[in-house]
């Protein structure tokens, strides 16, 4: 077992910890593969009634899988390992997904990437007031995956989309609004929690024991945004949502001539469809706000990004989404933005990628299309 994992079993709960503090509980290929051991051994164990899965440390679950790992895989062309961690990692993600027995994963503080890949996919999902979840690839020129494309697909209207392009973190009641959590609970009131797990006191099931423990988040943020995310970012093309929030943020959805036709024709909408009294009275700000961050991201990950979640509306089940996603992030491997991305961002931190090509407009015609369909390698499932 890796050394980064924590596996015990008691009172008929058996308990994973991540256990890398340091670095986040960040994931290895070698504690992706220990997770999945552990939990198939424990598949047929009547020893075992529930799982709980949470992160060592006070900062954080799980920040997703280790970067300057996967730097290392795209720097080198060392492609086919990178290839073997997605995939044994994707198995893992659907294994917790499809596990026979209840699991609990607790999303304590930071839960980005591969970590919303475990916990995300969880039957019992839970959250705090120190939660904060997000799945930000496209800051490093990549792509959301670990089946978030299906959790992101499945948000209220457009809320997924604009979560995934512009990798928006949310809090504990964002994360129960967009359908990424089950349950609010504080984090001082964690101990006991699985302390009533191990009793299973009346009422006896997790889920019931759960909600004794659930309680109603503050208003989300995500939610009262709801109005003018829908607006912009149904738009068909990543161009059009800029342009739309542009439009918003501007003020000329409400402006005298905003029926003008060649207008609403660049907007691909009338601007009258755009909310003139928004819920947030900051919305203008925040949608200039995420207009200026989708001009500074990646044109190419924003482009396969928009079209991936997309699709995972129309997409069977998670794992026709994870095979998806393994097309995608197998391309990216191999692309300039990825290696510039997290050069950027985490190797020498100096925030200035740049990114080929640099504009939107320069992004091939049908590109998001290739990539999402191309079978390039052999698929995670055989």
């Amino acid at each position: 077992m890796s050394a980064s994992i924590q596996a015990t079993v008691a009172d008929g709960v058996g308990h994973l910890t991540l256990d890398r503090p340091s670095a986040l509980n960040a994931l290895t290929y070698d504690m992706v593969v220990a997770l999945a051991e552990v939990l198939e051994s424990w598949r047929d164990d009547s020893e075992v009634g529930v799982v709980v899965l949470d992160g060592a440390g006070d900062r954080g679950f799980c920040a997703g899988g280790d970067i300057r790992e996967l730097h290392a895989f795209a720097a080198d062309g060392r492609y086919e390992e990178a290839h073997r961690f997605f995939r044994a990692e994707y198995r893992l993600d659907a294994l917790i997904a499809r596990y026979p027995k209840p699991v609990v994963a607790i999303m304590d503080g930071i839960a980005m990437g591969g970590g919303i890949g475990l916990a995300g996919h969880a039957s019992i999902r839970v959250v705090t007031e120190r939660s904060r979840l997000a799945m930000p690839e496209t800051r490093i020129g990549f792509t959301p995956d670990v089946g978030g494309t299906w959790l992101l697909a499945r948000a209220p209207g457009e809320l997924g989309v604009h979560l995934a392009l512009n990798a928006r973190t949310m809090d504990g009641a964002d994360a129960m609004h967009a359908g990424f959590a089950d349950a609010y609970v504080p984090s001082e009131h964690l101990p006991h929690l699985l302390q009533a797990l191990a009793e299973r006191a009346d009422p006896g099931t997790p889920s019931e024991i759960v909600l004794l423990f659930d309680q109603t988040p503050g208003p989300s943020a995500l939610a009262l945004a709801r109005d003018w995310v829908d607006a912009c970012y149904s738009a068909p093309t990543v161009e059009a949502i800029v342009a739309r929030l542009r439009a918003f943020a501007d003020g000329r959805a409400d402006a005298p001539g905003a029926s003008d036709a060649a207008a609403d024709a660049a907007l691909d909408v009338p601007r009258s469809a755009l909310p003139t009294h928004p819920l947030d009275p900051a919305a203008r700000a925040h949608a200039a706000a995420a207009a200026d961050e989708l001009e500074a991201l990646s044109p190419t990950a924003l482009t396969v990004t928009l079209e991936a979640v997309r699709r995972a509306r129309t997409l069977p089940s998670l794992e026709a989404a994870l095979e998806q996603e393994f097309r995608a992030v197998t391309w990216f491997m191999e692309q300039h933005d990825l290696r510039e991305g997290i050069r950027a961002q985490v190797i020498d931190k100096d925030r200035d990628p740049r990114w080929n090509p640099a504009s939107l407009a320069d992004v091939p015609d049908g590109l998001a299309a290739r990539v999402l369909d191309e079978q390039r390698f052999p698929p995670v499932w055989p």
